[in-house]
């Protein structure tokens, strides 16, 4: 149980580096083309958008795969090492911390970016305050867009993959 209550948390920050690392490599694009066209700052001329889609697309398939790794392998291994009861337990660690930690996610990025939305509807863009509210708008977004609805996903992933070899456990268990 320990390992599959371990599983949500760490893939979790791996989603939100990733959606970290992806944003930097976006506002160096967007530096870049600002730097190389002075025009788009004065309006006169576009920027590359497909240049940034390009970034966001490659990023997101590039940063999943240690995530995915991790849900497809861990059930595997667990089972070939310790057996089916084992399994049991990780899919029982993974949905006992899994669930509540999306609902969490999904949750706290929502009213982030809820909060960021009121502080403007009430005329206080540009205050302090709002300088608050946009760094947990910030925050929020990977929360609510990525972690929360992928832990979804690696919690069906645990369990599918634990379904699909669980006779390849039990027959090594019997050896």
């Amino acid at each position: 149980m320990l390992v599959g209550g371990l599983i949500p948390f760490i893939i979790t920050g791996q989603l939100i580096n990733g959606v970290s690392r992806a944003a930097g490599k976006m506002v160096d694009e967007v530096r870049r083309q600002f730097k190389s066209d002075s025009g788009i700052l004065a309006g006169t001329s576009k920027p590359d958008y497909a240049k940034c889609v390009d970034i966001a697309t490659a990023a997101s398939i590039k940063e999943l795969w240690k995530p995915a790794i991790i849900a497809i392998v861990s059930p595997i291994v667990l089972g070939i090492l310790l057996g089916p009861t084992a399994v049991a337990g990780l899919l029982m660690g993974a949905v006992v911390t899994g669930l509540p930690l999306a609902y969490h996610l999904a949750n706290t990025g929502g009213a982030w970016d809820n909060a960021k939305k009121l502080v403007e509807m009430q005329g206080n863009k540009g205050t302090e305050l709002h300088k608050v509210a946009v760094v947990g708008d910030i925050i929020g977004d990977p929360y609510k867009d990525t972690a929360g609805p992928a832990l979804n996903t690696v919690i069906k992933l645990l369990n599918t993959i634990a379904i699909v070899f669980v006779s390849a456990f039990v027959a090594i268990l019997a050896l």
